[in-house]
């Protein structure tokens, strides 16, 4: 009894960030908004589980994720989508080519995908004549690179969490 109670632990706690990848997407706070400035906590989510543990987000799941968001939000269906998929593809990458992964190598390398990111949402948009905030595009990239440090040190704190 005790052994099947720890595996249905160690199954739910695998599954907490596909749930917050969801809870993100269908609550529509991907991006949080404080006076001032707002981050998006969907792209770090995907960049920080995709470097650290694949297996945990499909490429399905965060294309899904993607749509459901613009639904949500009444963008251009797969605009955000792809531009989830290209943070996780600059992930993949940084994944395959760093030796150790530590803290100020994920957050140098967290700058070319939120460039791509970025352009990519923007030509979505462009194409498809959607008005484009620019200052609020980069005003927002900005304030996500600044506070990548403390969403990745509250998710390492998850992850050991569930490493033991």
């Amino acid at each position: 009894m005790a052994i099947l109670l720890k595996t249905f632990r160690l199954k739910i706690l695998e599954l907490i960030p596909l749930i917050l990848l969801f809870y993100i997407s269908l609550n529509g706070n991907s991006v949080i908004h404080v006076k001032f400035f707002s981050i998006n906590v969907h792209y770090i989510l995907i960049y920080f589980w995709v470097l650290r543990q694949p297996a945990a987000l499909g490429y399905g799941f965060i294309f899904l994720s993607g749509i459901i968001s613009d639904v949500i939000y009444g963008t251009p269906l797969g605009s955000t989508a792809l531009a989830l998929l290209v943070v996780s593809s600059v992930a993949i990458y940084v994944r395959a080519v760093t030796v150790r992964i530590n803290l100020i190598n994920d957050w140098i390398s967290f700058i070319p995908a939120l460039l791509f990111a970025n352009f990519i949402y923007y030509v979505a948009l462009y194409f498809s004549n959607y008005p484009i905030d620019y200052l609020y595009l980069f005003t927002n990239s900005i304030f996500t690179f600044i506070f990548y440090p403390l969403l990745w040190s509250i998710f390492s704190i998850l992850l050991k969490f569930m490493k033991e």
